[in-house]
């Protein structure tokens, strides 16, 4: 049984501090215009840190990827597009073929964490 396509919450966590979050910027945007279908938000740690909570971010930039309320992927990325873009597909391909989310393998503290954000920053851009 395959899922129905539904839009992506693709998140940046990033600090205004982080030379690679500021270069990435532009090119996270400019994905996003590549691919409007999905909604992606940018998230300053700092600026925002009530999205963020207690989570400690060890590596920027770091993307945390859901479906409606399922978490599907949580961390760190290279900040190239071609790698970001891919990713996305992926995991789009695989949650509507109904594969287990690469987030499955995560620590279940880190699945509750990354989860916890996702559903703040849904909430935030509905």
């Amino acid at each position: 049984m395959t899922r129905p396509t539904v839009p992506l919450t693709v998140t940046c966590l990033c600090a205004e501090w982080c030379g690679a979050c500021r270069e990435f910027r532009p090119l996270f945007d400019a994905l996003a215009a590549r691919v409007p279908a999905h909604r992606w938000v940018w998230v300053d740690v700092e600026d925002e840190a009530d999205t963020v909570g207690d989570l400690d971010i060890e590596t920027f930039p770091t993307l945390v990827v859901s479906c409606a309320d399922t978490l599907l992927f949580a961390g760190a990325v290279l900040p190239r597009v071609a790698d970001c873009q891919r990713l996305i597909e992926s995991l789009e391909a695989g949650w509507c073929a109904g594969t287990p989310p690469p987030s499955a393998r995560l620590p279940a503290d880190l699945q509750r964490t990354y989860g916890a954000i996702a559903q703040a920053v849904q909430r935030r851009a509905a």
